[in-house]
């Protein structure tokens, strides 16, 4: 990864908007990139410090240059909130460019925010598309991608909707996907994985790893009783890396028996998490950013949604599935063809590009504030 590309520009210009775990994993290596221009405002979305602080020390980023901490609140408060403070900093302190990614409640409110402040908007990972309105993270994408000055997208399938939306020109670019960068800086080496492996007491494609957290999947009883039922029938022992927010629906529904037949752990820090997914034999899990991590990591994947914004990976890296669709014949067929899905994969590139799309991005980024 390429540390200094000549970028020239005031301290603290480039307000970096982020609150999740996955926002600090894609923007991590254009904040490195922006150097001292990047200004990083935390809405606190994430709080937990296994979401959140501990991927700034991997990424060797300095903390947030500002806390929101609007954490914890239902979704209208929190975005109102994050939008209502944003706007105060912007106006206190005025920015040349503010910078989002992805589709959180954090992009919403920085999107609201610059529009209102006036102040030049980047979406990095601009143009996706579940067209499920159930999904809040849909709207929030869509508003954002609307009010952008420019929309960074990761490939031509998302720049082509973003041109059906009537956005194009000047205002679209096609960088690839961050996490490309972010993948192959923090993957640990395989003497590396094996000891994270013998700590979980795993074995190389002896296990599936699952992530579950979509409110469409774990804040509906019947629906999260029947993935933890299907995760506890595959032919595999099953690790669930689970989101405290999914622990805590699985308890409130009394689910936890269910949990128990599984080997449940913490969020991992990214590398580790990294070190399973690069060794396990498949995963299972409603994250989008999972279905992008395994078309680097080669590794086969069932989706568990009911739609995904990330089509570029269905029928190659991984098949969707909808919660309680025969998740386990799914999971099934892949384990029967295991060594063969592994070395097809193997050859197959992924969508997301060769590894520069932070370069491309911050290269844009610095462009349009210039102008």
């Amino acid at each position: 990864m390429q540390d200094d590309i000549g970028i020239d520009l005031p301290p603290s210009s480039v307000a970096v908007v982020l609150g999740t775990r996955p926002e600090i994993i894609k923007l991590a290596h254009i904040i490195r990139l922006l150097g001292p221009a990047a200004r990083v405002i935390h809405t606190g979305q994430h709080y937990d410090a296994n979401l959140s602080e501990v991927f700034f020390g991997a990424f060797g980023l300095n903390p947030p240059t500002h806390y929101l901490e609007v954490g914890g609140e239902h979704r209208g408060i929190q975005i109102g909130e994050a939008t209502t403070r944003l706007t105060r900093l912007l106006e206190d302190d005025p920015a040349r460019a503010v910078v989002v990614q992805g589709d959180t409640n954090a992009v919403l409110a920085g999107a609201l925010a610059a529009n209102a402040t006036e102040t030049p908007l980047v979406h990095v990972e601009a143009g996706l598309r579940s067209h499920d309105r159930a999904m809040p993270e849909e709207h929030n994408r869509v508003v954002c991608d609307h009010l952008s000055d420019l929309c960074l997208a990761p490939t031509e399938t998302a720049a082509a909707k973003l041109e059906k939306e009537g956005i194009t020109g000047d205002r679209v670019a096609v960088t690839g996907n961050t996490v490309v960068e972010a993948v192959g800086t923090l993957l640990p080496e395989a003497d590396r994985r094996a000891e994270v492996l013998a700590r979980h007491g795993l074995a190389t494609n002896g296990f599936i790893l699952s992530t579950f957290h979509r409110p469409e999947n774990v804040d509906h009883p019947q629906t999260w009783k029947a993935i933890l039922s299907d995760l506890a029938r595959l032919p595999l022992p099953v690790v669930l890396a689970l989101h405290p927010r999914s622990r805590r629906r699985a308890a409130s529904f009394g689910l936890e028996p269910l949990l128990d037949r599984l080997q449940v752990i913490d969020p991992l820090p990214y590398a580790e998490f990294l070190s399973l997914l690069a060794e396990c034999a498949l995963a299972v899990s409603d994250s989008g950013g999972l279905q992008e991590e395994v078309s680097v990591l080669k590794r086969p994947m069932v989706v568990v949604r009911n739609s995904t914004e990330r089509p570029e990976v269905i029928g190659t890296f991984a098949v969707l599935r909808r919660p309680g669709d025969y998740i386990d014949e799914a999971v099934t067929q892949i384990v029967e063809t295991l060594e063969y899905t592994h070395s097809r994969l193997a050859e197959t590139p992924t969508p997301y590009g060769d590894g520069t799309a932070s370069v491309r991005s911050v290269t844009l980024i610095e462009k349009l504030v210039r102008e």
